[in-house]
């Protein structure tokens, strides 16, 4: 096939066929003598899998898998593909938690999560809102919380509404949200003016759901692909 159609077909530039060629997602592409690029059906193949993953996936992810399906080892691309599917959900359910917790629901989530003590330590909020100690010492670096330090021994202090903050970072930071976002939403918080906090929250829940639908259009073309690599097409 001539690389024009190609790239028609998939909505692309024939300079992004010859880039994702030199960055080595396809299989060797033949030249004619004149120099044409000489494109089979499986290079169509490859192309369309890495056009409908990247939406849902990333172009690191592709990048990543690719070399894997060219030496076909199949598995082991789909394992890695299993485990960003698998992120995504874990993301989803922490974004409903935070929703929840926005959504004038804190007390009784909270209380779900801790002990109903009045202060938490480092290790007791990481365990509540699943965010491991090395991620809420970066928030705090980066100005996102700041908890209270004991008077004797300067350990953190998290309340509540620290962690209600944690969840909703947590959230925001799944969604790519850039900081600047995040601590503009957590100045909100801060006002009691939860009403554009949950707004966010509530668009990354979408932003989440569009994702998995692209996820899925991504692996009917990698299923599509490996068919393809496996000779079974």
């Amino acid at each position: 096939m001539k690389p024009i159609d190609i790239a028609n077909e998939l909505g692309v530039s024939t300079s992004a066929l010859r880039h994702y060629e030199a960055w080595g997602l396809v299989p060797k592409v033949e030249r004619k003598e004149n120099g044409y690029r000489i494109y089979t059906n499986e290079h169509v193949a490859y192309f369309k899998c890495i056009r409908a993953m990247n939406s849902g996936f990333g172009m690191s992810l592709v990048r990543e898998i690719m070399p894997f399906i060219q030496s076909k080892q199949i598995t082991e691309a789909l394992w890695k593909v299993s485990e960003v599917q698998a992120k995504l959900f874990k993301d989803k359910k922490k974004a409903e938690q935070a929703l929840k917790v926005l959504e004038q629901e804190s007390v009784e989530v909270l209380n779900q999560l801790t002990r109903k003590k009045q202060f938490y330590s480092i290790g007791e909020a990481a365990e509540a809102t699943g965010v491991p100690n090395s991620t809420l010492r970066h928030w705090e670096k980066e100005g996102l919380i700041e908890p209270k330090r004991d008077a004797e021994n300067g350990y953190r202090l998290y309340t509540k509404n620290d962690l209600r903050k944690l969840l909703v970072i947590q959230t925001l930071q799944t969604a790519v949200y850039s900081l600047d976002i995040v601590r503009e939403v957590l100045n909100e918080m801060d006002t009691h003016d939860l009403q554009a906090a949950i707004k966010i929250t509530r668009e990354s829940l979408m932003h989440l759901d569009y994702l998995v639908k692209e996820q899925l259009r991504g692996m009917s073309a990698l299923f599509h692909l490996c068919e393809v690599v496996e000779g079974n097409k």
